[in-house]
C-alpha cells in the first residue's frame, strides 16, 4: 500500500528570485526523458497526433498532459511529470499536439490555444480504454484549451475526467500577448517565433496561398504570427477574434468538474490582474496562486534546484478524486 499523495506549499528559493529566472531555470534542469512508447492516432479529418506513454499497473489510473506552445513530450515539466507517474506506478500520457512530435502534420492546421473540439476527441477516446479513473492536466496553452473544454462540457466533463488541473494557463489571450510585447517579456515572444515562423513557411511550401508569408516572416510579436497564421489557419478572422473566441477565463463560471487552476503571482506571461477573483469561481475550481514560481517553472530546493514540486501538487490534486476502490493501493 502507498501512503497518500500530498505537496507542501509552495515557496521559490532565496537564490533564484523573480520570474524571469524562476521560467527559464527549468529549461537547465530538467533532467533525462522518461522511457516513452510513442502511439499515433489518426484525426477524424485524416491527420495524426503522437501520444507518448509511460505504462502503469494493470488497474492503475491515467493522466493525461496537454503541453503548452511549442512544448511536447520532451518538456520540462512533462518530463518530471511523467517520471513522477512512473514512479506511481500509474499509465501517463503526454499528448504531442498536431506537428510538435517531431515530423510535420499533414494539414494546413495546426494547433491553437481554444482547440477544444481537439481536447474532446482525445479526452474521450483515453476514457473508452476503461481506466478506473481519467485524470486531466494542462500547461500554458494546453492549459487553456483544456479548461475552455471542461467549462463547454460543464456537468458531462465529470462523466469522462475525475479531476483536471490546469497550470499557467493564459486566461486571458489578449492580456497575455500585450504582456508578451513589452520589456524583457520580448524574449520569450522571440523564443517562440523561432519556430513558428520556420515551420508557417514550410506549411506555405507544402499548401501554397494558405498563409500571406509576408506578414509571417515579418511578425515581431506573437500577436502579429497569430494575426497572420493562427487566425486564418483555425477559421479565426484575425487575432483578436481568435484571442476572444478562445480565451477560457471568460468561460470558467460554467465548470462543473474538480478543477485546480494553479499560477503563480509573478507569471511574466500574464499578469496577476488577468487572473480570476475567487469569489467568482465555482465551488468546483480552486484558485491557487503563489508569490512565486515564474511561468511554469515552480523550481524548489538548494542549488542547482529541482522541479518536482509542480508533479507532486498535480498527483496529489488527483489523488483526493481517486476512485475509493483504488486510491490507497
Amino acid at each position: 500500500m502507498k501512503p497518500p499523495l500530498t505537496a507542501p506549499h509552495y515557496r521559490a528559493p532565496a537564490w533564484l528570485p523573480g520570474g524571469h529566472a524562476q521560467t527559464i531555470w527549468p529549461l537547465l534542469i530538467k533532467g533525462p526523458l522518461p522511457r516513452y512508447r510513442r502511439e499515433r492516432w489518426d484525426t477524424p479529418d485524416e491527420d495524426f497526433i503522437d501520444l507518448d506513454w509511460i505504462a502503469g499497473a494493470a488497474d492503475a489510473p491515467c493522466v493525461v498532459l496537454f503541453h503548452g506552445l511549442e512544448g511536447s513530450s520532451c518538456s520540462h515539466y512533462a518530463r518530471r511529470l511523467m517520471h513522477a507517474v512512473a514512479r506511481r506506478g500509474w499509465h501517463g500520457v503526454v499528448v504531442n499536439f498536431r506537428g510538435c512530435s517531431g515530423e510535420p502534420n499533414r494539414l494546413p492546421r495546426a494547433y491553437h490555444s481554444g482547440d477544444s473540439a481537439e481536447i474532446d476527441w482525445i479526452l474521450r477516446r483515453l476514457q473508452a480504454r476503461g481506466y478506473p479513473a481519467l485524470f486531466a492536466a494542462g500547461v500554458s496553452l494546453g492549459g487553456n484549451a483544456l479548461l475552455k473544454w471542461l467549462a463547454e462540457q460543464g456537468s458531462q466533463a465529470s462523466g469522462i475526467v475525475s479531476a483536471a488541473a490546469a497550470v499557467s494557463a493564459p486566461l486571458d489571450l489578449a492580456a497575455a500577448n500585450t504582456a508578451l510585447c513589452s520589456g524583457f517579456n520580448r524574449i520569450y515572444a522571440r523564443h517562440f517565433l523561432r519556430t513558428l515562423i520556420p515551420a508557417a513557411m514550410a506549411k506555405e511550401r507544402r499548401f501554397p496561398g494558405r498563409i500571406d508569408m509576408h506578414r509571417a516572416r515579418a511578425a515581431g510579436s506573437l500577436r502579429d504570427f497569430d494575426d497572420a497564421v493562427t487566425a486564418p489557419l483555425h477559421g479565426f478572422l484575425g487575432a483578436d477574434d481568435y484571442y476572444a473566441k478562445s480565451s477560457a477565463g471568460p468561460l470558467l463560471g460554467a465548470v462543473r468538474a474538480p478543477t485546480l487552476l494553479l499560477h503563480a503571482a509573478n507569471d511574466p506571461f500574464l499578469p496577476a490582474s488577468a487572473l480570476p477573483r475567487r469569489e467568482r469561481l465555482p465551488a468546483a475550481v480552486l484558485l491557487e496562486v503563489h508569490a512565486g514560481g515564474g511561468h511554469v517553472g515552480f523550481v524548489d530546493g538548494a542549488l542547482p534546484g529541482r522541479i518536482d514540486w509542480l508533479p507532486q501538487r498535480l498527483l496529489a490534486h488527483f489523488f483526493t478524486y481517486m476512485p475509493v476502490s483504488i486510491g490507497m493501493r
